[in-house]
């Protein structure tokens, strides 16, 4: 049976849904005002697994992950952009999309905007300000006594002194309790805004999340889950107000992905636009093939911190060119798997152990040398319907072992440095490889050892390594 470590209870736990063979899950997706980075993919990443295995358990799934289009820093973006908000937020809505595709990143079944929910949210403020648990401070805004709400910390973990003294904590004198936070705000000159019985504002960034998952998936569904730095205080706060203003429990797991960290000296610290140390999914993409990002980040527990390197990207490249190497020669399409065979079953054990991906990888590792020795059909299958469930190796194998000359295509190219450009440029097209294999062909033919190897030597120091066979040089692929 699944098991799913809870951060509620900070324990793994057998997952049984609210509606058996049912699943609904939430997760809290991008602020659309910059472009993507890793932090962000592995987010998206880690859940699309979820709802993968889950539907490779026979659920029926109902997935929902959010867009936040009205914000504080969106607004401020486009001030300084001089550009409307909803200009700014399509175009980074239709870049995070093709980050997604790129990834493999399956599309949720609803995509809520925040902006489309403001009468919902305005409805939930006012049952809390009706049960005494919101307030309109002296500044216009409307906040969340959090000292009313007797279950408040049981996300986090802290008492609510302990919460009070921590850094996080904001402080604000039209505030009851500094930990008091904000359901309304107050619109300032120039802002966009609604129109609402405190006056005219805009909804804040908690109030979002829990309208759009209430309104979607109902008051009391499955899974939530978002970064590790969601934890406190955003998700805490959807359950102070959920479970407020309705009265009854709001989710019954909570899953959160660990940080992607980057190295800094002899210490990591956390990717975050915040430092300025991320590198975002496009930057990457124009270095790697996406699917070597996606394996990057599958090969780690979710719960783990994930090392952001090249030296990490390269290593997850090669190993992800041996598992497409072992699929090489063989015409397969995933099929039906056969959980009885002793491989497909350690595969099912690792993922139902709250998603144990390293040890599925591990797997499918495994699987690829039974393909190598037996070269079976059924083994090739096997591991190509395995992989799927990660959304692994669905490509050709050649189109991945040959890899793809020049810079990337993408419609904001401006995000791409000129250097990895200029450097993607000078890798040989396929047609220029073919044309020195025929001449490597031809000099071997003439007993022109030395110019054959002099060709080889060439291809392979600009990344191109030949498969030669006793009938000669049969194909080649992508160091």
């Amino acid at each position: 049976m699944l098991k799913i470590y809870n951060t509620l209870t900070r324990e793994k736990q057998e997952f049984v849904p609210i509606t058996p063979g049912k699943v609904r899950m939430y997760v809290c997706g991008m602020t659309v005002y910059d472009y993507c980075h890793l932090g962000h993919a592995r987010v998206m990443v880690v859940f699309d697994v979820v709802q993968r295995w889950l539907h490779a358990l026979g659920f029926a799934v109902t997935y929902v992950r959010n867009i936040t289009d009205i914000d504080d820093k969106i607004i401020k973006r486009a001030q300084e952009n001089d550009e409307p908000m909803d200009a700014l937020t399509a175009r980074f809505i239709q870049a995070m999309d093709e980050d997604a595709a790129a990834l493999g990143i399956e599309k949720p079944d609803f995509e809520p905007r925040a902006t489309q929910y403001v009468e919902g949210m305005l409805d939930m403020i006012r049952v809390l300000q009706e049960r005494g648990l919101a307030y309109q401070a002296d500044d216009g805004d409307v906040n969340y006594s959090v000292r009313k709400f007797a279950g408040y910390g049981k996300l986090s973990g802290k008492s609510l002194d302990e919460l009070r003294a921590g850094k996080r904590v904001e402080v604000d004198r039209a505030k009851q309790d500094p930990l008091d936070f904000v359901l309304w705000k107050r619109a300032k000159d120039g802002e966009p805004f609604w129109e609402s019985p405190w006056g005219k504002g805009r909804p804040g960034w908690h109030i979002e999340c829990s309208v759009m998952s209430s309104t979607l998936l109902g008051e009391h569904f499955d899974i939530h889950g978002g970064g590790q730095d969601l934890q406190f205080p955003h998700h805490e706060n959807e359950i102070a107000q959920s479970e407020g203003a309705r009265q009854h429990t709001f989710v019954n797991y909570w899953m959160h992905n660990g940080f992607v960290r980057v190295q800094k000296g002899e210490m990591s610290e956390k990717m975050s636009k915040s430092l300025g140390n991320f590198f975002t999914v496009r930057e990457v993409r124009a270095k790697y093939d996406p699917e070597v990002i996606r394996f990057f980040i599958v090969r780690a527990h979710y719960r783990s911190p994930l090392n952001y390197s090249d030296q990490h990207l390269d290593d997850a490249k090669q190993g992800l060119t041996r598992l497409y190497t072992a699929l090489k020669d063989f015409d397969v399409a995933p099929a039906a798997i056969d959980w009885s065979n002793p491989h497909a079953a350690k595969f099912r054990d690792a993922m139902d152990d709250d998603f144990n991906t390293p040890e599925a990888v591990a797997v499918l590792f495994e699987v690829a040398s039974e393909v190598n020795r037996t070269r079976s059909q059924a083994d090739a299958r096997l591991l190509k319907s395995l992989a799927g469930t990660l959304g692994l190796l669905q490509e050709d194998p050649t189109k991945f072992l040959q890899g793809r000359p020049g810079p990337l295509e993408i419609s904001v190219a401006d995000t791409i440095s000129v250097t990895d450009a200029a450097v993607a440029s000078t890798e040989p097209t396929p047609a220029e490889i073919d044309a020195r294999i025929a001449a490597r062909a031809a000099a071997r033919k003439s007993k022109n050892f030395a110019e054959a190897d002099r060709i080889r030597k060439e291809l392979l120091d600009q990344g191109i390594v030949l498969e030669d066979r006793p009938d000669g040089t049969t194909d080649w692929r992508r160091r």
